[in-house]
């Protein structure tokens, strides 16, 4: 069973792909097996190559360096309240009360919000962005925007990528749109990157950071792979000759703008987090209503876990753990990564072996929830509100994309 499992798995998750397809004749069999190797072939390097780990550890450090910042600069503004702030006006019995994720781990998207815009300006951003691109244009088949903007979601935010190619949206194929919001939905930004590192290296150690560079590099294929399967295209929209992106007017433009940028998403995230958690208490307190299931009390975890078991079985995780897998998948899909990951870190609640925990961790690397359709369909909708009828059409299909994108990579790293 254990060299079964995989073979089935790989090819259930294509075929959850295959049954939403718009039409499954048109589906290029080259392109899939292409971006299949490209997933294996990215996973092999980033995550087997000496040279490669080694310059992950050593950005880990650098992860761990910009923690510090962030501590520096909020408890000089928020005093005792900052994470690890010196001179409580009082007697710490418990040191692990002391920490208040608002003022400590949180404010760090602000930080790496603003210091996404300076790379972005002073070009840094923009050559990795063009050099990664080329890996998956050609290969996959996909145009000029659409692979710069699908590359800039490793980096950026959802909605920030597709602003990078705002005026070739109008023109782009339906195809093309639910590429952008797959990829949109199956990686994380840079700057979430860096919270969920410092929020589970505990776990997983301060090398973190590769494995999240890493999930959204092979998420990138799968999502323009399951995007191609779900509505399969000949149309491509390409640059002109002459193309240029520029987003700031100066170094202090992007300075600003970064910064306001991140309050908002600050902002975002803080209300996001205090409504959902709120929410899953309700939910499971109106559950607790009914009588015990299995002789336990029914919760909304417990339902997502039997909803998204198969699915993660299908990833590789052994069926005595799909259960508080699929647990994991369900909060990720319909509250948000950053709760599943919350729960990834409470080991004692959800025990998973070493193997199951890595599959998890890249499975749960995606923006894949609907309150990232509403986003996507919000931000997008503001950039070229001729095309929101497509997008809508296309928003649901994209998530499922994602989702199965996600589950892919999760996949891909559980066979190396």
């Amino acid at each position: 069973m254990e060299y079964i499992q995989p073979i089935i798995g790989f090819f259930i998750l294509l075929l959850l792909g295959a049954i939403f397809s718009e039409n499954v004749k048109a589906i290029k069999i080259r392109y899939l097996v292409s971006a299949v190797v490209i997933q294996v072939l990215l996973a092999l390097v980033l995550i087997k190559v000496p040279l490669v780990s080694n310059f992950f550890e050593y950005l880990s450090y650098g992860v761990m360096t910009l923690k510090e910042a962030n501590d520096y600069g909020t408890s000089f503004v928020f005093g005792y309240l900052a994470d690890k702030a010196p001179n409580a006006p009082f007697d710490i019995t418990n040191s692990a009360g002391t920490f208040i994720f608002a003022f400590g781990g949180l404010t760090l998207i602000i930080v790496m919000s603003a210091i996404s815009a300076l790379l972005w300006h002073w070009r840094i951003i923009p050559v990795l962005v063009n050099a990664l691109s080329v890996i998956f244009k050609k290969p996959l088949d996909v145009g000029g925007p659409v692979g710069l903007s699908a590359t800039a979601n490793i980096f950026l935010g959802q909605v920030e990528a597709p602003l990078l190619v705002r005026p070739y949206l109008a023109s782009m194929s339906k195809n093309e749109l639910l590429i952008l919001m797959t990829v949109g939905m199956s990686t994380i930004a840079g700057s979430v990157m860096v919270i969920y590192t410092t929020m589970l290296s505990p776990i997983y150690g301060i090398g973190l950071i590769g494995h999240f560079l890493t999930a959204s590099l092979i998420s990138v294929p799968a999502a323009i792979m399951y995007a191609n399967i779900i509505i399969p295209s000949e149309t491509k929209t390409d640059f002109p000759a002459d193309n240029s992106t520029k987003m700031y007017s100066g170094t202090m433009d992007a300075l600003t703008r970064g910064t306001q940028a991140g309050i908002e998403i600050f902002l975002n995230v803080a209300a996001m987090l205090i409504v959902v958690m709120a929410l899953v208490f309700l939910v499971n307190a109106i559950l607790g209503v009914l009588p015990d299931v299995l002789g336990q009390p029914l919760t909304m975890e417990r339902m997502f876990g039997w909803l998204f078991a198969p699915l993660a079985w299908c990833m590789g995780i052994p069926w005595t753990e799909s259960q508080t897998a699929g647990e994991l998948l369900g909060v990720k899909t319909i509250l948000n990564e950053f709760v599943a990951y919350l729960y990834l870190a409470d080991t004692n609640t959800y025990a998973l072996s070493e193997k199951s925990n890595l599959i998890m961790l890249y499975a749960l690397c995606g923006f894949a929830n609907f309150s990232s359709v509403g986003i996507l369909l919000s931000g997008m909708s503001a950039m070229v509100p001729e095309r929101r009828k497509d997008l809508i059409a296309v928003s649901i299909k994209a998530l499922w994309a994602a989702l199965l994108a996600s589950c892919m990579t999760g996949f891909i790293v559980g066979i190396l």
